[in-house]
């Protein structure tokens, strides 16, 4: 059996965002419900001391390609579809065990 890891990392620019704790205030809780609803280890990664640009990071683990690829295109969607920021880019990355 092999063991599948995806990660992505997205780099996000904010809205209308004029202090840190702002910042904090939009990245929390999009971090949270990326947890949440699809069992992702996620964190702010990068961009800590910007006010208007973040980057979160997400990993999540399956013994099946195929599902580690559905579970980062839901996340991504996630990202895309908020309104209180602007997905500019991400990148994957997917390792199998036996690589």
């Amino acid at each position: 059996m092999s063991v599948f890891t995806g990660t992505l990392t997205a780099d996000l620019l904010l809205g209308d965002v004029h202090s840190l704790k702002g910042k904090r205030a939009v990245v929390r809780p999009i971090v949270a419900e990326l947890r949440r609803r699809f069992a992702v280890a996620a964190a702010e990664v990068g961009d800590q001391e910007l006010h208007r640009r973040a980057q979160v990071g997400l990993a999540t683990v399956s013994a099946d390609a195929g599902q580690v690829a559905d579970v980062l295109d839901a996340c991504e969607r996630l990202l895309a579809e908020r309104p209180e920021v602007t997905l500019l880019s991400t990148h994957r990355q997917l390792v199998s065990d036996t690589d």
